[in-house]
């Protein structure tokens, strides 16, 4: 049976039998001082405030009504006034007692339990007072040292009553509690205003909370408990009842949670352990310490762990009571925890996130997280568009890499584009649906999300019904296109026109338009093999007739050339069909016609149905072209420009005039290259030669050597350009041709050439390599007479290579060039001798002349004044004179024998050519021998 109030002491008994207990047991009084002490500076040093409100909840509970708290400051006393149940003697006596709470046991929606809370308020005042319309009670410490002397004594062991002044309560309020502050404590009004929105969130049955003057109010909507503030600012909170717990997240005005990133246990006012979960556990259910900081014994003791795993259960609970958009919010994130409650709290909670149902699912229901799978694309439509595709799918709006990240946390896998691409393999759907899929895709790309690589598998569907994988090598259809499934192209892929979509380009595929459709691989392919089609039996007229169309407006395209048309003897690729009425008919040899020959013309009714443009792009030939057939580039015996070889012998001015007229081939012909104009300088015959066999008939300089080109209608522009000479030069690209020609010419006896001519011919093939020479059976003297050249060792020829010696020889037997330096070059590639090779100096006439005698160049003063004369320069050395110089018993005018002693016989014409030779102006010795013989100044400038 309960307690009656009656039967509980009075203040007066209470206090003797606490002070009987100390004169007892002395040790008693020392524990009592100890114990509140402990509770002073340890477990309630800042609790004041929320000590203080939670027993106006408890008071608010026992009323059964919502409680209201007002704070002031009056006469130095911070006064704390509340409603509901007012303090008894059962309270009276909980307070004066450090190990019991004064609230029924059985009281439903009371916090305190261990009557030890309202030792805080020794943290401000050591005289509190409390004023009930019931009653009160006063502790004191002055009154107690009063009665027990001692340096340090317990405060709230001896209850006093009130003085008889004490002031009355304030008008609507059943309790105060009154503290006199002591001087070291400051304002403690601030610190209480930053706690009320805490304790009201946290005390459900208060409703009200005045700090002076400030009001903070309290109100339920549901599931939400939403506060206000003085300032007309609101905090919304979500809550979620659990056994023994309940959880709260603040909510935004817009309903988004706003996830808590630190935060305590509240059971259910704040302790130390420290929790980083996302929103906030209120528990009562918890076991804590006396102090209500910390939980009893460990986070891992059986009673903690029971009641953090009931905690946990309600979790999801909380997920469920938001909007689906906003669940994920609420995942813990993966962290170290903040303290062992929370790293067991953490672990419970994840643990029913992945096996308890709270994720929206795409289709119907709800998933637990090992069951779901989240789409790691930001594409809500997407979600919806593939939800019946993807088992497990979470629904939109959850999806994303982070909500993929966040739902991780509980189990859930993420669904990437590459593995959404997979499981559309085979899936079956309407042309539009597709399309507004790839929208989704292609702004995921844009965004950075998706790797073009990742949809190289994507399907596609076609115009014809199937569907492929892979846009690589798809059409895209315009309204141009219609009709090209009746072709029947074995891999030609035309998307259907509702599925035509930019990505689809991106990932390979190609517009469909007639351009492009020429370009297809299956339509090249198929051109490719179309004439080998025909000759199988196959109809490709539909094939021709389709491309032709789409070559009339989108003009040529490559490889189409290949494309089988019918010609006058069967079926041909059209590159070997000529229009009928072509220009190159008239030059073509009769035998390049006909159903063997390399080429055809083509069927009449196909060129007169076909305008000619169209039948010209797709290869089909009215005059020479430049495209080759395959593609190949030519070799060094097959013409730059196709079917030259095809023209006939009496028609090559003509061919020449209509390789003119075209601008490509004019561009050919007239190329630095010169690659044609040296193949028609072999190949084509103007009069029955080759046109290098020729020269123009201005080059007058040439004759001798090449006959003037004969009137055959073309240009002196045209003939050049085929070849026909217009100077002495070797082609580098036919060099040995034209050494051969040069060589016959010259050995020619029937030929006059100029000696001049043969001079700089000679200087041209020493230019050339002997491997580009064959030795010339006959050969040009300096007589201008044509010598056999023979291997006896008889009167063979030898090349001039030093003037000294143009004496010991008569003209019949010497080979000369230009120049003295090109002798050895000429030589070898004439395989003659050199004359310094072929000659014994005998030089007894010298010996026997006792007149001869050497002098320096600057002791002859006719040669000296005639250097004056040319402003040539003296040179060093001299010469030796002799009245008559004789070689071998001929009489010469100069020499230079082996030791390079030059010597002269005692002349104009001998010194003149050894002073030329030594000082290097052999060109002069002419003029140095007139001036010698007259030293006139008349003689230089005349």
């Amino acid at each position: 049976m309960a307690e009656s109030p009656d039967d509980l002491p009075s203040i007066e008994q209470l206090r003797q039998a606490v002070l009987r207990s100390w004169r007892d047991s002395p040790t008693r009084f020392t524990e009592d001082t100890n114990a509140e002490r402990d509770l002073r500076v340890g477990a309630y040093r800042d609790r004041v405030f929320v000590e203080l409100a939670q027993n106006a909840a408890d008071a608010a509970a026992l009323a059964g009504e919502p409680g209201r708290l007002r704070v002031r400051i009056a006469d130095g006393e911070l006064r704390v006034a509340n409603t509901g149940a007012p303090l008894d003697r059962r309270g009276i006596a909980a307070l004066a007692s450090l190990r019991a709470s004064g609230k029924p046991a059985d009281a439903e929606g009371t916090v305190g339990r261990f009557g030890v809370g309202f030792a805080a308020v020794l943290a401000v005042t050591s005289e509190p007072r409390v004023v009930s319309r019931t009653g009160g009670v006063a502790f004191s410490e002055a009154r107690t040292r009063e009665v027990w002397a001692s340096g340090a004594v317990p405060v709230l062991r001896l209850p006093w009553e009130l003085p008889s002044d004490e002031p009355p309560l304030p008008d609507g309020f059943d309790t105060e509690v009154r503290l006199p502050l002591r001087g070291d404590v400051g304002d403690p009004l601030r610190r209480i205003e930053d706690e009320v929105a805490d304790v009201l969130l946290v005390l459900p049955w208060l409703a009200e909370i005045d700090v002076d003057g400030r009001r903070w109010v309290r109100r339920t909507e549901g599931d939400h408990v939403v506060l206000s503030a003085p300032d007309g600012g609101r905090t919304r909170w979500l809550t979620h009842r659990g056994p023994g717990c309940v959880w709260a997240v603040p909510i935004a005005d817009d309903g988004r949670p706003l996830p808590l990133d630190e935060d305590v246990l509240h059971a259910p006012t704040p302790t130390d352990e420290r929790l980083s979960l996302p929103a906030r556990l209120l528990a009562t259910a918890v076991p804590m310490e006396p102090s209500r900081r910390r939980v009893r014994a460990s986070a891992d003791a059986p009673g903690v762990t029971s009641a953090l795993r009931a905690a946990a259960g309600s979790y999801p609970g909380l997920m469920r009571s938001l909007p689906a958009r906003h669940r994920l919010a609420l995942v813990p994130e993966w962290r170290f925890p903040l303290s062992d409650v929370d790293g067991v709290l953490r672990e419970f909670v994840v643990e029913r996130l992945t096996g308890d149902d709270w994720l929206p699912s795409a289709r119907s229901g709800l998933l637990p997280g090992r069951r779901a799978r989240v789409l790691d694309l930001h594409a809500p439509r997407l979600v919806e568009l593939v939800a019946d595709v993807i088992p497990g799918l979470v629904a939109a709006p959850l999806c994303g890499r982070d909500a993929a990240r966040a739902a991780s946390v509980a189990g859930a896998r993420a669904v990437t584009a590459a593995e959404l691409v997979d499981a559309l393999g085979g899936v079956e759907r309407a042309p539009a649906w597709w399309r507004e899929l790839y929208d989704e895709l292609l702004a995921a790309v844009d965004r950075a999300e998706v790797e073009l690589d990742e949809l190289a598998a994507l399907p596609v569907p076609l115009a014809d019904g199937r569907t492929v994988t892979g846009a690589r090598g798809v059409l895209l259809a315009e309204d141009m296109a219609g009709g090209v499934d009746s072709l029947g192209i074995p891999g030609l892929h035309i998307a259907h026109p509702q599925a035509g979509h930019p990505l689809l380009e991106r990932l390979g595929a190609a517009k469909a338009g007639r351009s492009e459709l020429l370009r297809a691989p299956a339509v090249v392919e198929a051109i490719a093999r179309s004439v080998d089609d025909a000759l199988a039996g196959l109809d490709v007229t539909p094939l021709a007739d389709a491309v032709l169309t789409w070559v009339s407006t989108a003009g040529a395209a490559p490889g189409l050339g290949a494309l089988a048309l019918p010609a006058r003897t069967g079926v041909r690729r059209a590159d070997e069909l000529l229009l009928p009425g072509a220009a190159l008919l008239d030059v073509l040899h009769p035998d390049a016609l006909g159903d063997d020959a390399p080429l055809d013309v083509l069927a009449d009714e196909v060129a007169a149905r076909w305008d000619r443009e169209t039948l010209l792009s797709c290869g089909v030939r009215d005059t020479f072209t430049v495209e080759r057939i395959d593609g190949s580039e030519t070799t060094d015996d097959e013409p730059p420009v196709p079917d030259l070889d095809l023209v006939d012998d009496h028609a090559w001015p003509r061919a020449v005039r209509l390789l003119a007229s075209e601008p490509e081939t004019w561009r050919v012909l007239t190329a630095p290259d010169g690659r044609l104009r040296t193949w028609l300088s072999a190949h084509a015959l103007l009069a029955g030669r080759a046109p290098r066999q020729w020269r123009l008939p201005s080059a007058t300089e040439l004759s001798g050597l090449f006959d003037p080109a004969p009137d055959v209608g073309l240009s002196d522009e045209l003939l050049a350009l085929t070849g026909v000479r217009t100077e002495l030069a070797v082609d580098p690209e036919t060099a040995a041709e034209d050494a051969r020609l040069l060589c016959d010419r010259l050995g020619d006896p029937e030929r006059t050439v100029p000696t001049g001519l043969v001079l700089r011919a000679h200087s041209m093939l020493a230019a050339l390599s002997p491997d580009d020479v064959e030795p010339p059976e006959r050969v040009r003297t300096l007589a201008g007479t044509v010598s056999e050249v023979t291997d006896d060792g008889g009167d063979d020829v030898v090349v001039l290579d030093a003037p000294w010696l143009l004496a010991m020889w008569p003209p019949e037997r010497i080979v000369a060039s230009a120049d003295f330096a090109d002798a050895e070059a000429l030589a070898d590639v004439f395989d003659l001798p050199l004359a310094s090779d072929e000659f014994t100096e005998i030089d007894a006439a010298v010996e026997e002349d006792g007149e001869a005698g050497f002098a320096a160049w600057p002791e002859l003063p006719a040669v000296v004044e005639v250097a004056g004369l040319l402003g040539i320069g003296v040179p060093d050395g001299g010469v030796v004179i002799h009245e008559e110089l004789t070689i071998g018993g001929t009489p010469v005018p100069w020499w230079r024998d082996e030791q390079a002693v030059l010597h002269a016989a005692d002349s104009p014409s001998g010194l003149a050519r050894a002073f030329a030779w030594a000082a290097g102006r052999w060109p002069d010795r002419v003029l140095l021998e007139r001036l010698l013989d007259d030293p006139d100044p008349r003689t230089v400038l005349g």
